[in-house]
């Protein structure tokens, strides 16, 4: 299925790739070329993610290295594209650092719900790999955020964002009772789930700031090594302006 933005109103979308998007785009595009060029076994067996990868072989990195991954040339070209054209507004609005952490939120929200429903079904060997979960999560924050905006769908039929996320969601519910399709529609309702929740949760839902608790840790030891030296030469621990 595909779709463009409908040209309601100006945009910069052509010419111009914010920073995330851009090196995403790279990324994405250099990982492929190079893992054309190696044996394609070892690859998926390293970094596509898999229960017994993750569970039993402690594999975690692949929870991120998965996204960076392809099926084939379609595969990528289909989601570098999503990315461009849903993922530059949020960007120009949200900010980079924003952006990126709602990304790999989404993707690795995915991830986690790929290996909770391979390990219900017993499938601990069946590699995953590819961004779609970001990207589905992309989707719906365009959807949330941008409900009314008009979106031309394979290039012909103008359709609100809303109704075309809805839309997904529903060919993803009924493709998973289906025959295999060899597409992950856990991880694309995955990364649609955990960015409607970051979303609609706000700062509850938030990364932890490592640099700031790092930083009050610093300054609680400073404290302590102070009050020591304080007791060491006579001032004891209980002087009013040591705070």
């Amino acid at each position: 299925m595909r779709y463009t933005r409908y040209p309601t109103r100006r945009s910069s979308f052509f010419g111009y790739f914010p920073t995330a998007i851009k090196w995403l785009l790279i990324s994405n595009c250099a990982v492929f070329l190079l893992t054309s060029l190696l044996p394609r076994a070892p690859v998926v067996t390293l970094f596509a993610i898999t229960w017994d990868g993750v569970i039993r072989n402690f594999f975690v990195w692949q929870v991120v290295t998965y996204m960076f991954l392809h099926g084939g040339i379609w595969h990528l070209l289909f989601n570098m594209l999503t990315l461009w054209m849903f993922g530059t507004q949020l960007e120009q609005d949200w900010g980079t650092r924003r952006f990126l952490k709602y990304y790999f939120i989404c993707g690795v929200g995915a991830g986690v719900c790929i290996l909770l429903v391979n390990g219900l079904a017993g499938e601990y060997f069946v590699p995953t790999l590819g961004a779609s979960g970001a990207i589905m999560g992309l989707l719906m924050a365009f959807g949330v955020l941008y409900p009314n905006q008009r979106i031309l769908m394979n290039f012909l039929f103008p359709i609100k964002a809303k109704y075309l996320v809805l839309i997904y969601v529903v060919l993803d519910l009924w493709t998973s009772f289906g025959p295999n399709t060899g597409i992950s529609t856990v991880g694309h309702l995955g990364g649609m789930a955990v960015g409607y929740a970051y979303l609609k949760a706000g700062r509850s839902f938030r990364l932890p700031d490592f640099a700031e608790a790092y930083r009050e840790w610093k300054i609680q030891r400073a404290k302590k090594k102070f009050q020591v030296y304080l007791r060491k030469h006579g001032r004891g621990g209980k002087d009013p302006w040591v705070n």
